[in-house]
Parts: C-alpha cells; sequence; structure tokens
C-alpha cells in the first residue's frame, strides 16, 4: 500500500519516536504528528520540537482537557458506567476523543491515513479503528506493531540508534506500563502480571496508601446540576479544576484504588492496577443523588442501561448508533438529578454521610416508623394479596397447602 501523508497519534516516547521513522522508511510518507494533552501531567512543551526533530513535517498539540471532561467524562458519569463492577474506564473514554482528532487533522491536512502505536494484544488498537471506521470509513489505518519486526524494547532502542532517532529526553521506561490522564492513572505489566501479587508502594503516584493516610477524616460537599457536578464545597468550580482537586483531595487519603482481572476485548484476561480518586468520589455522590431523585423503576432499568452503556465504551463503541441512542435515556432521566451529596474521606473509604435535593423523592412522613398521618398500614394488606396471588395460584396448581 502506498501512502503520501500519514497523521500518528503521538506521545514522543521510544515507541512512537520509532514509528515516525518506521512510516516514513517504510512507506516514503510525510508524517505530521498529533499528540493531545488530556491532564497525564507530563511536560509538553518541547514535544513539538521533538517530533519535528525526528522527522515530522508538521505537529500538532491540542489542550483537549475540557473537551475530555464535558464530552467524556460526564457523559459516562451521568451513566453511571462501570465496566465489570470496578473499572471507571478512564482509558476507554480517551481513545475516541484522540481518535476523532487523528480524522479532523487528517481531513485538514489532506492525509490518506493515520497511525498509532498501541500492540496487537490490547483493546485500544480496537478503539482508535474502530471509532475511525465511525467518522471516515474511508481513512486507513496503520498499526506498526502489527507489521513490523520489532518485538521489544531492546529492539526498538537498536533501531533508534540504528537509524539515528533522537533518544534524548526519553527516560528509561518503567517495568510497568502505565496510561494516565486527567480521569485516572492505570498500572499494567511486571510483576502485576502475576494476579497473586500485591502491589507495592512503587506501583501507585496518585494515591497515599490507606494506612500512612490522614488520621482524621475529611468532609467534602459536592454540588450537582442535572447530573453535572458543578460545585465543591459550596463554591461554583469549572470541570477542569473541579477533577483536578478531587484528584488531590481524594489522592492525600488513598481513595479510588482498584486492582482488577478484567476481560480484555480480544478474549484474554489481564490484571490491571488503576487510581482513580476524582471518579470514585464523584460516582459515589451521583449515585447517592440518583437514589434520592430517581423514581424506583426508571432507577432500577437505568442499572441495566449503565451495564450496557459501559461494554460499549470499553469496546470501542462510543459513535455507535446504540450509545447515542443511550445517552439520550440517560439525559432524561437526569433532569431532576440536581442537589447537594456529603462524602467522608479516611483511609481509602469515601462515604457517602449526606445528600439533599429540591427532586427529593423521599418523603419523611412516608417513610418514618414514628406516627404519621399519611400512610394507612391496612392498605397493604390488599397490596400483598394481589403482589402474591399469582404464587398462590401456582401454589395452588401444584397441590400444596393444607386441602393437598
Amino acid at each position: 500500500m502506498n501512502y503520501k501523508k500519514v497523521v500518528l497519534a503521538y506521545s514522543g516516547g521510544l515507541d512512537t519516536s520509532v514509528i515516525l521513522h518506521w512510516l516514513k522508511e517504510t512507506y516514503g510518507c510525510e508524517v505530521i504528528t498529533f499528540t493531545a494533552d488530556l491532564g497525564q501531567g507530563d511536560d509538553l512543551s518541547g514535544i513539538e520540537a521533538k517530533a519535528l526533530a525526528t522527522g515530522a513535517s508538521k505537529a500538532y498539540v491540542l489542550d483537549l482537557r475540557e473537551e475530555f471532561v464535558r464530552d467524556y467524562i460526564f457523559p459516562t458519569l451521568k451513566a453511571g458506567a462501570v465496566y465489570e463492577g470496578l473499572y471507571l474506564l478512564g482509558t476507554a473514554m480517551a481513545r475516541p476523543l484522540i481518535a476523532k482528532y487523528l480524522v479532523e487533522i487528517a481531513h485538514r491536512e489532506g492525509a490518506d491515513a493515520v497511525a498509532h502505536g498501541c500492540t496487537g494484544k490490547g483493546n485500544d488498537q480496537v478503539r482508535f479503528e474502530v471509532s475511525v471506521k465511525a467518522l471516515d470509513p474511508d481513512l486507513a489505518v496503520i498499526a506498526p506493531w502489527r507489521e513490523w519486526d520489532l518485538r521489544s524494547r531492546e529492539d526498538e532502542v537498536a533501531y533508534a540508534k540504528e537509524h539515528g532517532i533522537p533518544l534524548e529526553g526519553i527516560s528509561e521506561e518503567s517495568i510497568y506500563s502505565r496510561d494516565g490522564n486527567l480521569w485516572h492513572l492505570s498500572h499494567e505489566g511486571g510483576p502485576l502480571e502475576d494476579p497473586w501479587w500485591e502491589p507495592g508502594d512503587d506501583v501507585y503516584l496518585l494515591t497515599a496508601a490507606p494506612e500512612s493516610a490522614p488520621d482524621e477524616p475529611e468532609y467534602v460537599v459536592l454540588g450537582f446540576e442535572a447530573g453535572i457536578p458543578v460545585s465543591l464545597n459550596g463554591k461554583g468550580i469549572p470541570p477542569v479544576e473541579l477533577i483536578s482537586a478531587l484528584n488531590e483531595l481524594g489522592g492525600k487519603h488513598g481513595i479510588g484504588r482498584v486492582d482488577m482481572v478484567e476481560n480484555r476485548l480480544v478474549g484474554m484476561k489481564s490484571r490491571g492496577i488503576y487510581e482513580t480518586p476524582a471518579g470514585t468520589m464523584l460516582y459515589a455522590a451521583h449515585q447517592a443523588l440518583e437514589h434520592l431523585c430517581l423514581d424506583r423503576e426508571t432507577l432500577h432499568y437505568k442499572e441495566l442501561v449503565a451495564h450496557k452503556y459501559a461494554e460499549l465504551v470499553y469496546y470501542g463503541l462510543w459513535f455507535s448508533p446504540l450509545k447515542e441512542a443511550l445517552d439520550a435515556f440517560v439525559d432524561a432521566t437526569q433532569r431532576t438529578v440536581t442537589g447537594t451529596v456529603r462524602l467522608k474521606l479516611y483511609k481509602g473509604n469515601c462515604t457517602v454521610v449526606g445528600r439533599k435535593s429540591p427532586y427529593s423523592l423521599y418523603h419523611e412522613g412516608f417513610a418514618t416508623f414514628g406516627a404519621d398521618e399519611v400512610y394507612n398500614q391496612r392498605d397493604a394488606a390488599g397490596f400483598i394479596s394481589l403482589f402474591g396471588l399469582p404464587l398462590r395460584i401456582r401454589a395452588m396448581a401444584l397441590g400444596k397447602g393444607a386441602s393437598r
């Protein structure tokens, strides 16, 4: 296949530096790099110069943090989507956004292909490529790890030295494979590949060990409007700043650690460690507010939707018709999810200790164990008789009872 111009998802690390050169050498094409600032904490100030020095004809570096929070994190939060009960989808949400801009830049620059540095074993290759197909089915995708003969970091270093690829500023890689953004930090590989091995303190970078967290609890008050967090401790705060502040607060108290073995889309199981301090707090608060404001049938059905929504995001189907339809359902459920939630942070635990809303469906007069004048307890007898009627008739048909 001949390509004239390729847009590469570029991190500036060893993998994508080697890929940049390999694309030019293999296809004789022009390479344009794209780097997304999603709040991963890396210093991106020199990444444009690094890309150009490695052979790129142009380098895009875009701050997408606000869009990431507004259009990817918050919709997933409102859906209550959690993959396999534990994973808050930090990496999975980021990939379709990166893919969106790969396609946009390819269109702007007249490129005929995009490229990524994902391996053939992971989920991210699917997320990138399915998103590209949904946005532009005619745009080719190049995945060098599925094509070249390089098989290890050592192979890449040797390739870089042989071809004069600058390695300055590329630090020694950790024994762990990490991916981070404003929402979370993930850790895989190394000794974590043994699911019996307990992670040491060197694994965690965002959260304190619960044993060494402060000995006094800290209370946090979060305000929501239509399912979206808008305030912290009574003060309005922009989305990016809110998540950053909660990461710091939660990290200090050891909030948001997850150790799980998950089912990858490509078929294998993998063990991963996730740190999601802000996400853990926001999910707990949002769920508590929904329990207060949503009626029983809507709440229970939304739990089913949340499970499917999480699968769609994890599988890379962000731009699918079903995801779009579920977003419409979720948005309808969130109209009354407005109010305030108080959280208690202590030694790795995030506990809801208070919630209130102008749309609360909790009525103390009906719920009280004390005397009331709004609920006639005798009504329950007729309700139970009708509710249990199918079971009574079945028992009769089976010959159960004193008259058998």
